[in-house]
C-alpha cells in the first residue's frame, strides 16, 4: 500500500511540474524562457529555465504563477501520452538546445533499436482527444502552444487529469547549471510541492518550517560554532566552541576504536596520480578528484584514505599471524564538488572521516565485519539514535570478477543475518571496488541520514600487490574493511544540531554552565563558583556583563546553554546557587557540588 502511495505521490509532482512549466510560459512568454529540465524529487519537483537577461524571476512571482496553475487543474486539463521518432522530436524541439541535448543523450544511452522518445500533451481533454503523432508531423514547439497545446519531452509517469493534483506550492527559486556542470549556462529553477490532499500539504509545510528553524547553518552562526566564506567554497571555520564539540566526539570516537584493537596512523594528504592510477580511482573517480601538477607532475589531493593505508602495511613483510591489522585515522579528504551542491556542513569539497581500515584474511571476514556492527551499536546508542542497516550492492562500473563480488555480498550477508540484523537492500549502490553495509539513522524530524559505512573490499590489495606470508610459506592477498563508524565529523555534527534543534545533550554542549550573577557585588562568588567548576572539569561560562538578570537568561537561552547559575544576595551568603535548567523555567537552590554531580551524572 505504501509503495502505491509513493507511485501515485510521483505521478502527481511529476504532472504538477508540468503544469508549472505550463504556468511560466504563459506569464513570462516563450521568447522570454525557454524550457530546460524538470523532474519529480523525493519532496516536491522543480524546473530548470533558461530566462533572458533582462528578466527576473523570484517568489514574487509565485503567486501569479500558483493562480494560472490552479487554473488548469481547476480545468481538469489532460495528460496524453505519444510516442514518437528520433527524427520527429528533433525537428519538433529544433529551436530549444537542451531538449536536443536531452534527446540524443538519451538516445547514446539506450539499447532500443528503433529509439523511440515519448511525449506528454498538457490541454483540455477534448483537445487531447484530438492529438494525435501524425498531427504532431506538422507542428513545432511554437505552433503547438500557439494552438492551445503545451508538450513536452517526458519519460513519465502522470496522472490522467490535472485535477488529480489535490494540493501544490511553489516554495523557491534558486540557479542551476545545466547538468550540474559549472561549464555549462546556468539556469532558474523554480522549486515546488504537491500532495493529493490539503493536509498532506499542510502537514509537509509544518515540517519544512521545523526543518528551516533547525537549519544547521543558522544555529552554527547564532551558537558561534563555524561560520563559511566565499573565499574558501566548500570548506568550513571552526571556531573555538564547535572545536569543544568537535574535539569530544573524537575522543569519544578514539576510545572505541582504541577498545576494539585499532592503530592510530596518519597519512599524506598530497600524492603523484600514479597511485590513484593503481588505486583505480583515476578512472572511476577522476571528475571528482583536485589534480593539479607540480615539477612536470601530476600530483593530486586524497579524495580516500585507503591507499596510503595499503602503503603502510607494505613497509615491512606480513605473516598471518599478523592479521587482522586495524588501521585508524581522522582523515583529512578533498573532493571536488560542484558549486551548485555545496550545502553547509552536509555537502564540502573539504571533510574529515574517521576512517578505518582491515587488512585481513579471508577466514576472519565474519569476525571483523561483526566487530564493526558492534562499535556502530555502542556508538549510536550514546548518542542516543537507532542504526538501520543496507546492503549496498554491485554497481554497474565496478571492479573485478562478478564471482568475487558475489561471494563478497554473500559474506555480509551472511554476517547481518547472524547477528539477527533486519536489513534493506540498496541495490547497484556498492563502491566500485566492493560491496558494503551502508548504516542510517532517523532524526527527530524523521529524515533519514547516511551514517556508517562497512565495505568489503577484494580489489584494492591486489592492485597493489599485497600480500602476508601462510602458514605453508605462500603468499595470499589480504581482504581490506573499509570502515567509518562515525562518518564525516562536519555532516555528524550538523545532523546533531538539526536533530536537537540546537540544543545539544549537556555531555556535548560546548557550555554546560552559564553563570549568571545578578549585580556587580556578585561577582566575586560567582567567579568562585566558576574556579570550582572548572576545577571539576565543567566546560561554563561567567557572564560578566551590566546587564539585566532576564537579558541574560534570554542571552543563555538562545545559546542553548543546559544550565545557568543565578547568583544573587542570598546565593551569595549561602554559598549556593540557583539552578535553572534549559527545559524547565522552575528554579531551585543548590550547591556547586550538587551542580557538579548532576552534571556528572548527565554526562
Amino acid at each position: 500500500m505504501q509503495d502505491e502511495r509513493l507511485v501515485q505521490l510521483e505521478k502527481i509532482r511529476h504532472s504538477a511540474e508540468h503544469v508549472l512549466t505550463y504556468a511560466a510560459l504563459k506569464k513570462y512568454g516563450t521568447t522570454s524562457i525557454t524550457m530546460a529540465h524538470g523532474p519529480a524529487i523525493e519532496d516536491g519537483f522543480y524546473f530548470d529555465f533558461d530566462k533572458a537577461d533582462e528578466l527576473t524571476i523570484s517568489d514574487k512571482d509565485f503567486p501569479a504563477l500558483e493562480k494560472e496553475m490552479s487554473k488548469i487543474i481547476k480545468a481538469n486539463w489532460t495528460f496524453k501520452r505519444l510516442e514518437v521518432s528520433l527524427g520527429l522530436a528533433a525537428k519538433f524541439f529544433a529551436g530549444n538546445q537542451y531538449k536536443l541535448d536531452t534527446i540524443h543523450r538519451l538516445e547514446s544511452e539506450s539499447h532500443d533499436d528503433p529509439f523511440v522518445v515519448t511525449f506528454y500533451s498538457l490541454a483540455p481533454k477534448d483537445k487531447n482527444d484530438q492529438l494525435t503523432v501524425e498531427k504532431l508531423e506538422s507542428l513545432t514547439f511554437e505552433s503547438a502552444w500557439e494552438s492551445g497545446y503545451f508538450i513536452d519531452l517526458c519519460k513519465g509517469p502522470h496522472v490522467e487529469k490535472a485535477g488529480e493534483i489535490k494540493a501544490f506550492k511553489l516554495l523557491r527559486v534558486s540557479s542551476a547549471y545545466w547538468l550540474a556542470d559549472e561549464n555549462n549556462k546556468q539556469l532558474t529553477r523554480i522549486y515546488g510541492t504537491a500532495f493529493g490532499s490539503q493536509e498532506e500539504l499542510e502537514a509537509h509545510m509544518h515540517f519544512l518550517e521545523e526543518a528551516k528553524k533547525r537549519d544547521h547553518k543558522r544555529i552554527g552562526k547564532q551558537q558561534d560554532l563555524f561560520s563559511f566564506d566565499p573565499v574558501a567554497p566548500g570548506a568550513v571555520f571552526w571556531h573555538a566552541k564547535g572545536m569543544v564539540i568537535w574535539d569530544i566526539l573524537e575522543s569519544f570516537g578514539q576510545s572505541i576504536r582504541k577498545k576494539y584493537g585499532y592503530i592510530k596512523i596518519k597519512t599524506p594528504e598530497i600524492a603523484r596520480s600514479e597511485l590513484w592510477k593503481t588505486s583505480g580511482h583515476w578512472d572511476h573517480y577522476h571528475d571528482d578528484m583536485f589534480v593539479f601538477d607540480v615539477d612536470k607532475e601530476t600530483f593530486c589531493l586524497k579524495p580516500m584514505d585507503c591507499p596510503f593505508n595499503i602503503k603502510i602495511f607494505q613497509t615491512r613483510q606480513r605473516s598471518y599471524r599478523d592479521l587482522p591489522i586495524r588501521y585508524t585515522e581522522i582523515g583529512h579528504v578533498f573532493r571536488n564538488e560542484q558549486s551548485g551542491e555545496l550545502n553547509g556542513l552536509f555537502r564540502l569539497r573539504e571533510f574529515t572521516q574517521d576512517d578505518s581500515h582491515l587488512l585481513i584474511r579471508e577466514d576472519q571476514i565474519a569476525q571483523e565485519v561483526g566487530s564493526l556492527i558492534e562499535m556502530v551499536k555502542e556508538f549510536y546508542a550514546k548518542l542516543g539514535l537507532t542504526p538501520e542497516y543496507f546492503l549496498s550492492t554491485r554497481p554497474d562500473d565496478f571492479m573485478g570478477e562478478i564471482e568475487t563480488w558475489n561471494r563478497a555480498e554473500a559474506d555480509l550477508i551472511a554476517v547481518l543475518t547472524g547477528k539477527g540484523i533486519q536489513y534493506d537492500l540498496k541495490p547497484k549502490d556498492g563502491a566500485f571496488y566492493g560491496p558494503k553495509i551502508d548504516v542510517n539513522i532517523k532524526d527527530s524530524l524523521g529524515r533519514s541520514w547516511q551514517v556508517a559505512t562497512i565495505q568489503l573490499d577484494f580489489q584494492l590489495p591486489g592492485r597493489f600487490g599485497t600480500v602476508y606470508t601462510e602458514k605453508d610459506g605462500s603468499e595470499r592477498t589480504p581482504v581490506m574493511i573499509h570502515a567509518a563508524v562515525f562518518g564525516s565529523y562536519e555532516r555528524m555534527i550538523g545532523m546533531l544540531l538539526e536533530h536537537h534543534a540546537g540544543r545539544l545533550p549537556l555531555w556535548l554542549s560546548p557550555v554546560q554552565v552559564k553563570i549568571l550573577p545578578i549585580a556587580d557585588r556578585h561577582l566575586e562568588y560567582a567567579q568562585q563558583v566558576r574556579q570550582q567548576l572548572e576545577a571539576a572539569q565543567v566546560r561554563c561560562e561567567l557572564d560578566e556583563r551590566s546587564e539585566r538578570l532576564p537579558a541574560k537568561i534570554r542571552d543563555a537561552q538562545l545559546e542553548q546553554v543546559p544550565l545557568m547559575l543565578i547568583i544573587g544576595d542570598q546565593e551569595a551568603e549561602n554559598q549556593t546557587v540557583s539552578l535553572r535548567q534549559r527545559e524547565d523555567k522552575e528554579q531551585k537552590t543548590a550547591s556547586v557540588a550538587e551542580v557538579i554531580a548532576l552534571i556528572r551524572e548527565q554526562a
